[in-house]
């Protein structure tokens, strides 16, 4: 089930509410809001509020035996591709960037947020179907920008629905493993590329990529004198 909101301020921050409260959230159904005022996104950001752009959330009930929870993020950001990859076709020069960006011709199409509420985990996904926001030092991109015509909202809403159940089933099913193999696959890192890794404490390090950490998707860093760093939180480039 897909409802939409004409208005919110966050969808995320309605799930949450949901859940808090006793009512709860079901997994599968997503809220899509036409417009959003209080948007956020990773590391407290304000996520762009671009009209016709998509801006939904839906949540996960984790259950015994799942993989990390912070490794849906990986789950959402394939989904999204899926999805973008639909409207594109399959030459698009659409590429994955840990830890879940989804790129359109190197500029930043998506963002992504996980929240832990009560047990569940909300997903608040960000699409830039119309336009994309001006990031300084940072290449951004819409679908429309590939197709001229932006996709319809409630098309790519049930389109990323369907992705997000069948990789959140995989990931369920086959584990960890296998989902980050998916991502690697589709990933813009190429073992030994050069990296920079901005910390969210304002450090900056240098060094090659390694792979991703089996046991929770962390980006593995190899540093200038052979050792490795795994890196779990912070912006790449």
């Amino acid at each position: 089930m897909i409802e939409f909101a004409e208005q919110t301020g966050s969808t995320n921050a309605d799930l949450a509410a949901a859940i808090r409260r006793g009512a709860g959230w079901p997994e599968g159904s997503w809220l899509v809001a036409r417009r959003q005022t209080a948007g956020r996104g990773r590391q407290g950001r304000e996520w762009f509020d671009g009209a016709g752009n998509f801006m939904g959330s839906t949540a996960v009930i984790l259950g015994e035996g799942n993989p990390p929870p912070a490794s849906l993020s990986f789950v959402a950001a394939l989904a999204v591709r899926d999805a973008a990859g639909g409207v594109l076709g399959d030459d698009a020069a659409l590429g994955l960037k840990w830890p879940n960006d989804v790129l359109l011709d190197g500029g930043k199409l998506s963002g992504i947020l996980l929240e832990m509420v009560r047990g569940q985990i909300v997903v608040g996904i960000g699409v830039n179907l119309v336009r994309a926001p001006r990031i300084e030092g940072r290449k951004t991109a819409a679908l429309a920008d590939a197709t001229g015509v932006p996709p319809v909202l409630e098309e790519f809403a049930a389109s990323l629905a369907a992705a997000f159940e069948q990789r959140l089933a995989a990931w369920r099913t086959y584990g960890l493993g296998a989902t980050l193999q998916a991502f690697l696959a589709l990933s813009v890192h190429s073992q030994g590329s050069p990296l920079t890794v901005h910390d969210i404490d304002g450090s900056v390090v240098s060094g090659t990529f390694a792979g991703l950490e089996e046991s929770d998707g962390g980006l593995r860093l190899r540093l200038a004198d052979g050792r490795e760093r795994v890196i779990r939180a912070g912006d790449i480039s």
